[in-house]
């Protein structure tokens, strides 16, 4: 017992770093949250309790029904590309030798860790519709380019190519799940005539479903908090004195204009929540779609 004791000991010391921090930074805070989401609170006086009036107020604000379509709109587009590239750019790296693997993998993913302020200053400059380089490539082509950072029914489309600058780490996901499909599978299906897409199809994709089931649900919670870039591309002190369309208005900055612009804490809190349950809803959902195409060593769960 005494040695069980010493590391029970032991391994709760490794963890409380961790635990700490949740409940310093995550469990309080959400707590609290909760609790100023059932008042009128301004940070300026102490705050006044309102029942259910700002949850009542969202159904009725037409600023949260369009933040969250273009946030959930957003989302349909950011995810599949993102995967879509990801995948593409790791099965190229495993064909690739391992010095040139490791080099690209390298490069692949040194956009995530450039600033998102200044992926949003980026977009106003790769993406201007008068002398951006996207168009200026696009005209090489005798393609006339968009109004990227202008046009309402560009404006996602552009974030979300925006957002394929980073896409290093899910490349590196896919890279070591691919490097873990076993070899002798893809010599047997060649064996017997097996296509190349029948080859992706009956053993890459299923191989590494763990990672892509993975990767989705954490894109998904990402596309829906989606904030820095677009705050900064079109809601920045320079851009917003232009941009006068909502199309960019997503969930997370109109929160951000409740809470600190005009200092609507009660009400950012009960955005805050609306927020959480619909991520929650969606990975519920998408959780529950996983048992029927997620293969794991031991069969499809």
């Amino acid at each position: 017992m005494n040695r069980r004791r010493r590391e029970a000991l032991a391994a709760y010391a490794f963890l409380s770093p961790w635990m700490i921090g949740f409940l310093v930074f995550m469990a309080i805070p959400m707590i609290a949250s909760l609790v100023l989401s059932f008042t009128d609170y301004d940070a300026l006086r102490s705050p006044t309790a309102v029942g259910w009036a700002n949850y009542r107020q969202l159904l009725e604000d037409p600023a949260v029904g369009k933040s969250m379509v273009n946030t959930l709109v957003y989302a349909l587009m950011s995810v599949p590309a993102t995967m879509a590239v990801s995948l593409a750019l790791a099965s190229l790296l495993s064909r690739a030798g391992r010095r040139s693997a490791g080099f690209f993998r390298t490069v692949f993913y040194l956009p995530e860790i450039t600033p998102k302020v200044a992926v949003g200053v980026l977009f106003l400059i790769l993406f201007n519709g008068q002398a951006g380089l996207v168009n200026a490539a696009l005209g090489l082509v005798g393609i006339d380019g968009p109004q990227w950072s202008t046009d309402p029914v560009w404006v996602k489309p552009g974030l979300v190519l925006m957002h394929l600058w980073s896409v290093g780490s899910t490349v590196v996901i896919y890279l070591a799940a691919l490097r873990g499909v076993p070899t002798e599978l893809y010599e047997a299906a060649e064996l017997d005539g097996a296509s190349a897409w029948q080859r992706f199809r009956r053993i890459t994709v299923p191989m590494i479903s763990g990672a892509l089931f993975f990767t989705l649900i954490v894109q998904t919670i990402a596309a829906l908090q989606s904030f820095d870039e677009a705050y900064t591309a079109f809601y920045g002190s320079a851009a917003s004195a232009t941009y006068s369309s909502d199309a960019a208005l997503f969930y997370l900055i109109y929160l951000f204009q409740q809470a600190f612009e005009f200092l609507h804490l009660g009400y950012a809190s009960a955005m805050a929540w609306l927020l959480f349950l619909v991520i929650l809803a969606i990975t519920l959902v998408q959780v529950r779609l996983s048992r029927r195409f997620v293969y794991y060593e031991g069969g499809t769960r």
